[in-house]
């Protein structure tokens, strides 16, 4: 019988990307490219999987970390307030209206949002626990839980959200007394007519359409993600903050990979501080 290894949580992946990002390089002169690094944990999934097919290791911890996006140079894919406002508008009478604000307004991951169950959320306090995740393993619709431990996280929510979270759940209400017993009731949030969850390529191929119809500037359902993320740290919400709300593993990595909205802010820090040297309150 083999002895099968022990191997680090996912959590402990995304601290050895970010070392990575951050001073990885090996004349100690700064970190390796998000590519790079992209590259490292392609190598470490293979030689996971490899291991799981041979019984080596019971489950695949790569699938579960948070590699950084290979930018190749681009910057990365966000929209503007204007333009996600433009989405939401444009989506504002589909089904899944609550899943696209939730998903702009809280930057949670899409297997996240479907994995959501009506008693995550607590509409007095405007909170919602992040306790499961909708996954998709060989196209087949699986319940888990969250990447990391920093992935079972609570979330704040803004009246906006948990407006639109209402009113969804009065909706699906109407749809479980249509159906009767043929509703298939798992308490999820977002799910298909009949109760049963939503296949996350589904949801995805569903955010891509509605993209492509809106005419704005195409960009991935996880860039929604990213899209929080950059207007969160531009309007100067606390790195600390963002890094929780998304569930990193540390503030470092969220650093690390919106990096490119630092830029800006060290802008307008730069101005803060003359006005603050010269005495100036007027806020010009």
């Amino acid at each position: 019988m083999r002895r099968r290894a022990i191997q680090p949580p996912p959590d402990e992946l995304n601290v050895f990307y970010g070392t990575l990002l951050r001073e990885g390089r090996r004349d100690g002169k700064g970190g390796l490219s998000p590519k790079t690094v992209h590259n490292i944990h392609v190598m470490l999934h293979k030689a996971l999987h490899d291991a799981v097919r041979w019984n080596y290791l019971p489950r695949n911890v790569a699938e579960f970390a948070d590699p950084p996006r290979q930018t190749a140079g681009k910057a990365m894919s966000t929209w503007t307030p204007e333009e996600l406002r433009t989405f939401l508008q444009f989506v504002e009478d589909n089904p899944l209206y609550a899943a696209w604000v939730l998903a702009a307004n809280t930057g949670m991951r899409r297997g996240e949002v479907l994995g959501l169950r009506w008693q995550d959320i607590d509409f007095d306090r405007r909170r919602l626990a992040i306790r499961h995740t909708i996954i998709s393993i060989d196209y087949r619709v699986e319940i888990s839980e969250p990447k990391t431990a920093r992935g079972r996280r609570s979330v704040a929510l803004d009246g906006g959200t948990v407006a639109a979270l209402r009113a969804h759940r009065a909706a699906q209400n109407q749809e479980k007394l249509m159906l009767g017993e043929a509703y298939r009731d798992a308490g999820l949030v977002f799910c298909r007519a009949d109760g049963t969850p939503v296949h996350p390529d589904r949801f995805t191929q569903m955010f891509d359409k509605h993209v492509k119809e809106c005419d704005l500037p195409r960009i991935r359902l996880h860039d929604l993600r990213h899209t929080h993320a950059t207007l969160a740290l531009a309007a100067g919400i606390h790195s600390k903050v963002v890094s929780e709300r998304l569930g990193h593993s540390t503030v470092a990595f969220t650093m690390d990979v919106y990096s490119h909205a630092i830029p800006s802010m060290e802008a307008e820090a730069a101005e803060t501080i003359a006005k603050l040297v010269r005495g100036d309150r007027s806020g010009a």
